[in-house]
C-alpha cells in the first residue's frame, strides 16, 4: 500500500500494534487472577495513553511540516522566487511537495522567459521608434518649408496641411509606443505627490482648447477646487489627455465634452462625458485592447493605443476605469482612484 511508503506512518502503525499486542498479552495474564476487571481497566488506560501519545506526536509533527510548507509558499507568493519546500523524505505528502517545487521552477522559468520577451519587445519597439524620430523630424521641417512657400497656392497648401496631419499621427503613434512599452517593462518609476485635481484638469482643457475652438466644440470643467490626489502629474494628465482626445475625435461640431471630478469617503472620481457618436455595444469590452479597430467606427485616424495607454497609467495609480456608452447619445468614462488609508 502506498500509505506505508512513509517511514513515519509505518512507525505509527507499528507503535499502535505494539500497544495492542501488549494489552492483549497483559489481558491474558490478568485472567489468571481472581478479580480481573481492575487489571484489565488499568491495562486499557495504559494502552489508550500510549496510543494517544504516539498519534499526538505524529500529527503534531505533520502539522509542523505543513505549517513550514505553508510559510514557504507564502514567502514565494510574497516575491521570494528561491523559496522551496523541503521534500527529502518518503511518502505521498513529500511527493506533493516535490510537485509544488517543480511547479515553482516552471513558473520561474515562464516568468524569466516572459521578462526576456518583454525586454526584447521593449528594446525592439524603442529602437524602431527612435529610428523613426529622425526621418519624422526631417519630414516636418521639409513640410514646414513647403507650407511657407505655398501661401498663395491653395492646392499645394491643402496638400501640405494634410501631410502635417499624417505626420502628427505618426509622431503620436511613436510616442505612445514608447510610453506603453516603458510602462510594460516597468522601467518607469512614478513620481507621486499630492496634486490639485482642479489644476490638472484645467491644464488638460488648455491643451485642447485651440482644437476644440477650431472644430466648434466645447470643453467644460466641473468640480471642487480643493480636491487633491496622490499621483504622478505628468503620467496621469497624459492618460486624461488620451480620453479627452478620444472624446473630441468622436464628436461633431457643436459637441460638448464635460470633465467632472468628485471626492467621496475613500475615492476620488473623475468623469469624462461627451455627447458624440457613442460606442457600439460589441466594442465596449474591446476598446482597451491595443490596436483594436472597430468595424463600426467612422474614425479613420485612430491607431488604437490612446485608451490602452490611459488604462495602464490609471491602473498603475491603483485606479480603475469604466465606460458607459449609447449610440448617437455619447460616452462616459468614469475613473476611480482609491484614497490611501492613513493608519
Amino acid at each position: 500500500m502506498k500509505i506505508f511508503t512513509n517511514n513515519k506512518i509505518r512507525s505509527l502503525f507499528g507503535k499502535v500494534l505494539i500497544c495492542i499486542s501488549v494489552f492483549i498479552l497483559f489481558s491474558l495474564i490478568c485472567f489468571s487472577f481472581e478479580n480481573t476487571a481492575p487489571y484489565i481497566f488499568i491495562c486499557s488506560l495504559f494502552m489508550f495513553s500510549a496510543i494517544s501519545a504516539a498519534m499526538y506526536g505524529y500529527f503534531d509533527e505533520q502539522n509542523k511540516i505543513i505549517e513550514t510548507a505553508e510559510a514557504q509558499i507564502t514567502e514565494y507568493i510574497s516575491g521570494n522566487q528561491a523559496a522551496r519546500i523541503e521534500c527529502n523524505d518518503e511518502g505521498e505528502l513529500y511527493k506533493l511537495f516535490h510537485k509544488v517545487n517543480s511547479l515553482v521552477a516552471i513558473l520561474n522559468a515562464h516568468a524569466d522567459n516572459e521578462l526576456k520577451s518583454k525586454e526584447f519587445l521593449k528594446n525592439t519597439i524603442s529602437d524602431i521608434s527612435h529610428q523613426l524620430k529622425i526621418p519624422l523630424a526631417a519630414l516636418n521641417i521639409y513640410n514646414g518649408i513647403m507650407q511657407s512657400e505655398a501661401e498663395n497656392l491653395p492646392e499645394i497648401k491643402e496638400f501640405t496641411d494634410l501631410t502635417e496631419q499624417e505626420l502628427d499621427r505618426m509622431e503620436t503613434l511613436v510616442q505612445n509606443l514608447l510610453k506603453i512599452t516603458r510602462l510594460d517593462a516597468g522601467t518607469i518609476v512614478l513620481d507621486k505627490s499630492a496634486e490639485n485635481v482642479s489644476e490638472m484638469m484645467e491644464s488638460v482643457k488648455e491643451r485642447f482648447s485651440f482644437r476644440a475652438g477650431r472644430e466648434g466644440k466645447k470643453i467644460s470643467l466641473s468640480g471642487e477646487n480643493n480636491i487633491t490626489l496622490l499621483c504622478d502629474r505628468y503620467w496621469l494628465t497624459q492618460a486624461i489627455d488620451n480620453i479627452v482626445k478620444n472624446a473630441l475625435d468622436h464628436t461633431t461640431a457643436g459637441g460638448h465634452i464635460k470633465i467632472e471630478w468628485k471626492q467621496f469617503a475613500s475615492v476620488v472620481q473623475i468623469i469624462i462625458k461627451d455627447n458624440g457618436s457613442g460606442i457600439h455595444p460589441e466594442d465596449l469590452h474591446c476598446i482597451f485592447k491595443r490596436f483594436y479597430r472597430s468595424r463600426f467606427s467612422k474614425d479613420t485616424q485612430g491607431i488604437g493605443l490612446g485608451l490602452p495607454l490611459a488604462k495602464v497609467v490609471i491602473e498603475s495609480h491603483n485606479g480603475n476605469i469604466e465606460v458607459d456608452s449609447e449610440l448617437d447619445r455619447g460616452t462616459t468614462f468614469t475613473i476611480n482612484f482609491l484614497i490611501p488609508t492613513k493608519l
